[in-house]
């Protein structure tokens, strides 16, 4: 598995990280991490990985844009030394553009976006052992859908940098929609942003297709 013994991921990002964790950094017991995909992560790493103990911290604030996060990234994440940071972060600067389009200020576009994006990455690239990009996402199957057409933009954004930067991306958009093939969006979100259970679970199986994570593995015991 990619991560080691007392490693500490830190998972930043807007709501869908968030989900009701502790704030502005949720990590430890109880509801501490929410109830999203990142505890969906820390849970299955414990079960399948018992002899090796991971910090997860949670430093997703629901509403956050890129400009947001990028705002407090030093205090939130930087500070907290990880060996690892994650980031899902998008899906709020493609949404103000839909639901607020009379306040344009509060918007991010395209272009911002990536350099926000770019600068977190450059901010921990050399202190870090990696960096997970996790794409934002829209649960539209059709492509043609106006904020589904404007969220791949920015899903094209994370896979841009990704790959310039070394990152490991995580395609979440792509894991909806294999899922969608088989059953309606609904199921697993109804406003088509914030997942239910299952869709979390989605997004954490897609996160740990990237970390050599084995559904077999058995523990050794000394």
């Amino acid at each position: 598995m990619l991560f080691e013994n007392m490693d500490r991921i830190v998972f930043a990002g807007d709501s869908v990280t968030d989900m009701g964790s502790a704030q502005p950094v949720g990590e430890g017991l109880f509801d501490n991490l929410g109830h999203g995909y990142v505890r969906v992560v820390e849970n299955m790493l414990s079960a399948w990985y018992p002899e090796v103990k991971i910090r997860v911290t949670n430093s997703g604030i629901s509403g956050n844009t890129s400009r947001d996060l990028l705002g407090r990234f030093d205090q939130d994440v930087v500070s907290l030394e990880p060996d690892w940071v994650s980031v899902c972060i998008g899906i709020n600067d493609v949404w103000r553009q839909f639901d607020c389009p009379a306040i344009p200020e509060i918007c991010v576009l395209p272009q911002e976006y990536e350099a926000n994006l770019e600068k977190m990455i450059l901010t921990v690239k050399e202190k870090v052992k990696g960096i997970f990009l996790i794409t934002p996402y829209y649960m539209e199957p059709n492509q043609e859908d106006p904020m589904r057409k404007r969220m791949d933009e920015y899903g094209a954004v994370c896979k841009k940098l990704a790959q310039k930067h070394g990152c490991i991306l995580v395609d979440t958009q792509g894991a909806f929609d294999g899922y969608f093939q088989h059953r309606h969006s609904a199921y697993v979100a109804w406003d088509r942003v914030h997942p239910n259970q299952i869709g979390a679970t989605i997004i954490a199986r897609q996160f740990l297709e990237h970390c050599g994570f084995d559904y077999s593995h058995v523990p050794v015991v000394e």
